[in-house]
Formats: C-alpha cells, sequence, structure tokens
C-alpha cells in the first residue's frame, strides 16, 4: 500500500511504520493506539489530520512521515507457528562494561584479567552468555564506541593473548561469549577514515558519507544525538563527513558494497576466532535516506535531534542485514542482538522473524522512559506504563521473533534510583525486576551491579562526570543561558555515568574494583552494596537474583510458556500466568509504593518465590512481587 494524504489513519495503523511511529506519538501523550482504533480520529485521512492540528503539523512534517511509511512494503507473518527452541532463548545474558568491571593492574581501568578473575562468580549466578561493551583499539571519545582498529585490543584493556584466554576459560565454563559491534560508524583515527581524508586515490575513499559543501554551510540542518550539528569540514577534502554521534565518530558509508565486505570479512575473522554473536550497536542507523534530505523540525522536537527520520529505518536496512547475516553469523550459527533505537514492535518483528534471516532479537527502549519523558527529564518513574510496554511486547510480538527483557545497560541510569531515588524500596525493587526478567519470555539481560541492586552514581560536580553526551549537553544548556547550577542538575539525572560507575565487589577502599584511582568515582553506598557483603546474606539482592535465575533454569514454562493475563484491564498490579503442558506459574507483582489488594486468591498455589517475607494474605505490600506454582 503506497500512503498518501488521502490515506486513512485506520488504514496507516495497519503497516509496521505506520502503527510504530503512531503509537510512539500516542504514548509519549500517555496514550495508546485504541484511542484510534475505536475513536472517530480512525476515519480521518492524513491530509485531514493535518488540518485538525491546526497549523502545528506542516506540508514538511506530513511529507517525511509519508516517506518513511512507503520505504517499508512487507508485513510481519502472523500465522501462530509453534515457537522454534534456540540455546540463546533459554540463556541468561550478562553485560559487562568492561572498564568498570574489575581492574587487575591496579591502573584504575577494568581490563580483561580482572574480567576473567571473576567468570566463576558469574558462573555461580547462573550466568549463560556475557555481554562485552567493545575491548577494541580506541582513543576513547566515547569510551570504546568509536573503533581505531577492529582487530586490536585496545591497550588499557589487555592483549588479544588475554582475549584468547577469556574466550577459552568461557567456553570451559560453557558459557558464550556476545561482543559489542560498532559497524554504523569508526573512530575517525581508523586508517580507513584518515586515507579517506588525505589520499584522493585511497581505495578507501567514499567509505565513509562525504558532501560538498561551502566550509561555511554544513549539507543539511541534521544534528548530532551528542549535540551540536552533524558534519565536520576537512578542507583536505574540500567537503563534509557525516557523524551521528561524537564529532569523531564518522558514519560509514554503507551504500559501498567494498566497504560492506570488509566488514563482513573482519566479522568472520573474530568469529573463526570462536566469538559466539553479538550486539550491533546502533545498527538500525546503517542506511540513510537517498539525498540526505533535512530534517523536520517539529520531528526534531519528537525525536531529539534533526534528521533522524532519514535514517533511524533507512530504505536499505532489511537489504544490509539480510546481507550481513548470510555472509557471516548464519554460517556460524551466531547471535545477534541489535541495538535498534527509534523502531517498535512492528518493525522490530520485520528485523527479527526467524522466517527472514537478519537479526535474532533487538533491544527495544520504548519502556526505559516513562510517556513524555526522556532520559535527562528530572522525574520519579512510575513501574506501570513500563509494564504496559512489556506485556504488550509478550501478547503481540509473535512466535516468530523473541523480545529481550531489560532495565539497565551502559547507556542508561539505575533503574532504582529512578523509581525510588530515596533508596526506601531499593532491595525489594531490585527483587520485582527479577521476578520480571526471569518469568517473562524473551532473553533477560541484566547489566553489571544490577545483581546487587547498585544505585546512581554520587556525583558533586561537572569534574565527577566522564561521559561525553553529558558534557556535551551541559556546554548546550550553557550556551542557552541556563545556570550552571541547573544545567549539572539536569545533566547528572541522565548522565550514562550512572550506569558506569565501578562494580562493587566487597567493602574495602574504591569497592575492591581497583587498588589504584578509579577513573571514575564509586558510589559512596558501597559498605553493603556489594557482591561479599551480600554473598552472606540469605535474603541479599544477589542470592535473590541465584534463585530466581535458578528457577528460570529448571521451569521451561517461564521460558517457553505461554504467557496469558489474569486480567485484560490492570492497573497496578501485573498478575499473569505461564502455562506449559507439565506445569502453570502465576506471577504477581505490586507496581506501586502502595499497599494493593490481590487480583486473585492464590490458596490452590504455591509459593515458589517472593521478594517480601510475609507473602500471603489478601494484600500485597508495596512493590512485592511473588512466585506460585500451581499446587
Amino acid at each position: 500500500m503506497q500512503v498518501t494524504r488521502q490515506t486513512k489513519i485506520a488504514d496507516i495503523i495497519k503497516t509496521p511504520a505506520g502503527h510504530d511511529i503512531i503509537a510512539k506519538a500516542l504514548y509519549s501523550m500517555g496514550l495508546s493506539l485504541d484511542v484510534l482504533k475505536k475513536g472517530p480520529l480512525s476515519g480521518l485521512t492524513l491530509g485531514q489530520i493535518q488540518k485538525v492540528a491546526m497549523g502545528k503539523i506542516d506540508d514538511s512534517f506530513v511529507d517525511s512521515i509519508i516517506n518513511i511509511l512507503n520505504i517499508e512494503q512487507d508485513t510481519p507473518l502472523d500465522d501462530n507457528a509453534p515457537i522454534e527452541k534456540k540455546w540463546w532463548k533459554e540463556a541468561v545474558f550478562y553485560q559487562i562494561y568492561p572498564r568498570s568491571f574489575k581492574d587487575s593492574d591496579g591502573d584504575g581501568i577494568g581490563d580483561i584479567r580482572g574480567i576473567i578473575e571473576k567468570l566463576d562468580y558469574l558462573k555461580d549466578l547462573g550466568v549463560d552468555a556475557v555481554w562485552c561493551s567493545p575491548m577494541y583499539d580506541s582513543p576513547n571519545d566515547d569510551n570504546g564506541y568509536d573503533i581505531r582498529d577492529y582487530r586490536k585490543i585496545m591497550d588499557e584493556f589487555g592483549t588479544m593473548e588475554d582475549f584468547d584466554e577469556l574466550l577459552s576459560e568461557m567456553h570451559k565454563r560453557d558459557m558464550k561469549l556476545i561482543m559489542d559491534l560498532v559497524i554504523n560508524h569508526s573512530s575517525d583515527e581508523h586508517e580507513w577514515f584518515q586515507s579517506s581524508v588525505n589520499d584522493p586515490d585511497s581505495p578507501y575513499k567514499d567509505y565513509y558519507i562525504w558532501r560538498d559543501g561551502d566550509e561555511n554551510t554544513p549539507p543539511n540542518n541534521w544534528t548530532s544525538i551528542f549535540s551540536g550539528p552533524a558534519w565536520n569540514y576537512y578542507p583536505e577534502r574540500k567537503q563534509w563527513a557525516l557523524h551521528l554521534f561524537t564529532k569523531k565518530q564518522m558514519d560509514l558509508n554503507w551504500e559501498n558494497e567494498q566497504l560492506r565486505k570488509d566488514l563482513y570479512e573482519m566479522i568472520n575473522w573474530w568469529l573463526d576466532k570462536g566469538v559466539d554473536g553479538f550486539r550491533l550497536d546502533v545498527i538500525s542507523f546503517i542506511s540513510k535516506v537517498d539525498g540526505l534530505p533535512d530534517g523536520n523540525g517539529v520531528i526534531a522536537d519528537l525525536m531529539g535531534c534533526k534528521g533522524v527520520e532519514h535514517y533511524f529505518y533507512g530504505p536499505r536496512l532489511h537489504k544490509y542485514l539480510n546481507e550481513m547475516a548470510e555472509n557471516t553469523f548464519n554460517k556460524y550459527d551466531a547471535f545477534t542482538v541489535g541495538e535498534c533505537q527509534g523502531t517498535g514492535i512492528e518493525m522490530s518483528k520485520l528485523m527479527t522473524g526467524d522466517y527472514r534471516k537478519e537479526l535474532n532479537v533487538v533491544f527495544s527502549f520504548d519502556h526505559i522512559e516513562n510517556p513524555g519523558k526522556k532520559r535527562f527529564s528530572k522525574y520519579k518513574y512510575d513501574l506501570r506504563p513500563m509494564a504496559k510496554e512489556l506485556v504488550n511486547w509478550q501478547l503481540n510480538y509473535g512466535n516468530h521473533c523473541w523480545p529481550t527483557v531489560f532495565f539497565e545497560n551502559h547507556d542508561t541510569t539505575r533503574m532504582t534510583s529512578k523509581v525510588c531515588p530515596e533508596g526506601f524500596y531499593r532491595k525489594e525493587l531490585s527483587k520485582l525486576l527479577a521476578v520480571m526478567q526471569m518469568t517473562m519470555k524473551g532473553c533477560p539481560f541484566i547489566y553489571q551491579g544490577q545483581e546487587i541492586g547498585m544505585v546512581n552514581g554520587e556525583f558533586r560536580n561537572m569534574d565527577s562526570l566522564r561521559d561525553v553526551e553529558a558534557l556535551n549537553y551541559y556546554k548546550e544548556l550553557i550556551d542557552k543561558g541556563v545556570k550552571e547550577d541547573e544545567a549539572y542538575e539536569t545533566v547528572r539525572a541522565g548522565s550514562r555515568d550512572n550506569c558506569r560507575t565501578p562494580m562493587c565487589w566487597d567493602n574495602t577502599e574504591n569497592a575492591g574494583f581497583t587498588t589504584g584511582t578509579p577513573w571514575i568515582e564509586t558510589i559512596g553506598s558501597y559498605e553493603k552494596i556489594n557482591v561479599d557483603y551480600q554473598s552472606r546474606k540469605k535474603s541479599s539482592v544477589l542470592n535473590f537474583y541465584r534463585k530466581a535465575i535458578k528457577l528460570r533454569h529448571e521451569c521451561p514454562e517461564l521460558i517457553y510458556g505461554e504467557f496469558e493475563l489474569v486480567k485484560d484491564k490492570w492497573k497496578d498490579v501485573l498478575c499473569y500466568f505461564r502455562r506449559g503442558e507439565d506445569a502453570t506459574y502465576l506471577i504477581e507483582i505490586n507496581l506501586t509504593d502502595k499497599v494493593q489488594k490481590k487480583v486473585m486468591s492464590t490458596k490452590a498455589y504455591e509459593l515458589v518465590l517472593s521478594n517480601v517475607n510475609s507473602a500471603g494474605g489478601n494484600e500485597l505490600t508495596p512493590f512485592e512481587a511473588n512466585v506460585y506454582r500451581f499446587k
């Protein structure tokens, strides 16, 4: 179907892109698609909606939306086929941010040998696969997400021999290693880019996105996700080069077939080493719209930067994903998880459907912030919208696709601090998240420190922050006239540094992370928020995670079982079944800090896991979460 201004909204939301874009817009306002499906607006055309908006939506906005909708003509297969069993669907994943995990040599920076030291800890926790953030050679403009050499280990992290030992030791423990791969962009210090800039006859001259233009006028109005214009001017070529992130993270030109071949060869080099899979950084950005047209201002206000509508789900994205998988991952049965910012459930189905051979799973971020909020918004997070979004994926993602269930990573803040900044319910919240991750369908991804209930950093001033995104945003706020203290408070609330503080191993100096000076401050509350203390305390968050992971491993119903809500309409208490051939489990979760009535009687069920000591009765205490098995 070709979308025009005469297309009705009811028809637009039947398309993958239309469904997801409109759902996201409504979600930002705290609304669901039901207001369109059941209301009078569904009969209006796109052109009529523009008129109703009374000038708030211009022609450029409508044209941009039409272009996005017409990029994708496929629709997901929905035939209720049986679930195909795979090792990665049964695995518990654990993300390591190497710089902050464990320092083995006292230089204040985590390293590969530090990870090796803690493999037995991860195995004891119940981890099946470890995703490591980038360990490649990098100038560290964005802490390793700016790769200078794809086949070399960063000196701060160790050597290739260290990496080989890490891989071997993980496989000895029957654990998988998932590497982080950044191939939307590279560092400007990569040999490809340096040659592209300086050698007019270079074989790499078109490996990046170059455009002509006056040195004072960028080719378009796109802005970087990390603030400022998305273009650098290079007098050597008298041209501009695109960077969607920092000024040193230059976007690769996926239109160039030889570039793609070189990337595939590099991927296979790692797979030949025995790596088990990859997390693909911002992989949905690799295809840009022809001509790189200006971004729309209204969309920029909604999405956070100009131009994003021209690359977040580009016209050749599926071609590239399929080609890459065919030439690399599928030949090795390697696992892939794509970071896909901006896409929703229907678009994701087209990237992860098992019959399409593109990606295994994706990270969707709609649940990470509340409706109408962004990471730098200072607010108290409500679990209820998050739970609604997760349930939507549980019920509607289909059997050809598999969700991911995560709450934290290296780009977020700590969930317990978002929900309860005062820390009153830190333990209950941490355990509640474990219950959700281990009882919902999908791949659970635990971020380092989540299993001990780590909280946000306690930074004192801007000098304490290291995150390039936060530093750039602070400068942008100051340039706009925001007072320094206000700008700092805004940046501190959403800085990615909150999740990048050192892992807390014990209550010695620097939480046992390093004998030197840590590259970033440790949290101040590590006396009890540490692995050593919690390992010895039966009721700790850590031991609860161990129990929850063990339960998931032992109960196939919690992996492949049918997900069924107890009640279709719910708000404060999430209650669902996981049904299998041999057992049925009931999960009840109080999503609020208030006492709530139970949704149903649990007398016929046996309590197998609870985050409180007083489970039972007719009420649920604040943030209470229980797992029952039918007797």
